[in-house]
């Protein structure tokens, strides 16, 4: 079923973007200027934070974006944590979520109500490198204490599963002799920046089509 969009002043239809972050945010910061240097339409309705101190919500404000802040008692329960993030989606009429460096298992209830709408990036190729911990530097160390020649990043669909959605985006960067997981982890990250405001604009002018784990990205539309 297409994803339903807001109407922009031009009349043109906006598909309404939620990102959730628990740090600095610099995906939801690339996002959010290429959505206004590249003129694809959407606009992110909202940022959820699972920490009042993230990086992003400094970023955020300046840029009027509406912020929220999960409660102790929302990191805590993990209902109480579903109804939070329901709510606020609901709020901002949020027709895609986007985890761009958020730290908490989202629960099962709002990977349900947003099916095929919940989109991840995660620093690896997965399915290498990918499950519970496997964040952050600790993907990039673990990718070098393997020996691999290349690394990458992938945007792939959220379910209940720790990184096992399927992917709709990747690309490899490689791994060089003397990388550390600081600089490894530089490289990855140009990509992700690269990545993620693709697949949003994919969602956006309606390319994706989702057929079990295979997600096929549709030709533009020439007429």
């Amino acid at each position: 079923m297409p994803i339903k969009k807001s109407m922009g002043t031009s009349a043109e239809p906006l598909l309404n973007v939620a990102v959730l972050i628990s740090g600095r945010g610099s995906n939801f910061i690339a996002l959010h200027q290429a959505l206004h240097r590249r003129s694809i339409p959407a606009r992110i309705c909202c940022v959820i934070s699972s920490k009042a101190q993230a990086g992003g919500l400094t970023y955020a404000r300046e840029h009027n974006v509406p912020v929220h802040v999960l409660s102790q008692q929302a990191l805590r329960e993990e209902a109480r944590l579903a109804e939070e993030l329901l709510d606020c989606l609901n709020r901002h009429q949020a027709d895609l979520v986007v985890l761009a460096g958020f730290l908490k298992k989202v629960p099962p209830a709002v990977v349900s109500a947003y099916e095929h709408r919940m989109i991840n990036i995660h620093p690896a190729l997965l399915p290498a490198f990918g499950g519970k911990g496997m964040y952050g530097r600790h993907v990039h160390e673990a990718v070098l204490a393997y020996g691999c020649k290349v690394s990458g990043a992938t945007v792939h669909l959220v379910t209940n599963e720790y990184d096992a959605g399927a992917p709709i985006l990747q690309q490899c960067v490689p791994v060089l002799d003397d990388d550390t997981p600081e600089t490894l982890a530089a490289r990855v990250l140009e990509v992700e920046h690269q990545l993620l405001p693709k697949a949003v604009e994919l969602f956006a002018r309606g390319r994706i089509v989702i057929k079990g784990r295979n997600v096929r990205i549709q030709p533009m539309d020439q007429s």
